[in-house]
């Protein structure tokens, strides 16, 4: 364990460390990371400092993984080690003094569930923080200011948020909220114009004029062109009519009232 750990901790502090060598060092953790972190751990009392020390080891060696998975952008890894590291934050902190980077990664883990949508998981995880720490900490402060944004549907200001955030690990997942809002401010458009100019779409977007970007979102969305170059998005907000059978209706009306009769 101790040499798996030095091997890694050497590797990953280098300036350019070599990703591949990272990865198959933490495959041939894992199990050692079950060992010592699920099965080691009974009772109440204090731990032995052997087991202590294990248990530290093993939870930065889970805080590297997070880093890792994110330099390599595989999101389905970030999940399983965060999952790992919860554990470690909230179960074993009666044996383990407090992490100096678990707010970087609470931030992390919430600005990822915010960035994937998932609302309801993301206040599930805001419970489990002190209110001043929500207001307070820099690493979880402004996560909570852009779920505002989200919330408001003040997209502007999440287009312009990348910049701010406290480290570069959260550039990965505010790639991920930006095009999320993008794709609500472009939704909105379709709703507010019946057209609008190629420039003036780009702008509200965040992108470069003329750039890949625009034209790619505009395939994806299928904008077309009216005469004079604009997107034109009357075809879009025309619901054809659907026919509806009146049998139909019928049946589905007089099958609700027979349940209703069984019910009183």
């Amino acid at each position: 364990m101790l040499n798996f750990y030095k091997e890694l901790k050497s590797e990953w502090g280098k300036s350019s460390p070599n990703l591949g060598r990272c990865a198959q060092l933490l495959d041939s953790l894992k199990l050692e990371m079950v060992r010592v972190g699920l099965a080691g751990v009974q009772g109440q009392g204090a731990l032995p400092s052997q087991q202590a020390q294990d248990l530290r080891m093993s939870r930065e060696m889970l805080e590297i993984a997070i880093e890792h998975s994110i330099r390599v952008k595989d999101n389905a890894a970030f999940e399983r080690y965060m999952t790992q590291l919860k554990m470690y934050y909230y179960d074993y902190d009666k044996y383990l003094e407090s992490s100096p980077q678990m707010h970087k990664f609470m931030g992390l883990h919430l600005l990822y569930l915010l960035a994937t949508n998932r609302i309801a998981d993301f206040h599930i995880e805001l419970e489990r923080l002190p209110s001043a720490l929500l207001l307070q900490n820099p690493f979880i402060s402004p996560v909570l200011a852009l779920e505002n944004y989200f919330m408001e549907g003040r997209y502007n200001k999440i287009l312009q948020a990348k910049k701010s955030m406290p480290t570069e690990l959260y550039y990965n997942f505010m790639d991920i909220l930006v095009n999320t809002a993008r794709e609500e401010i472009a939704s909105c458009m379709e709703k507010s114009y019946s057209k609008i100019s190629q420039k003036q779409a780009a702008l509200r977007l965040g992108l470069k004029p003329g750039g890949p970007e625009i034209t790619n979102l505009a395939a994806k969305r299928k904008w077309t062109l009216d005469m004079d170059g604009n997107f034109n998005y009357a075809d879009l907000n025309t619901r054809r009519r659907e026919k509806v059978s009146a049998k139909d209706i019928a049946v589905h009306t007089l099958t609700y009232a027979h349940e209703l009769e069984k019910i009183v």
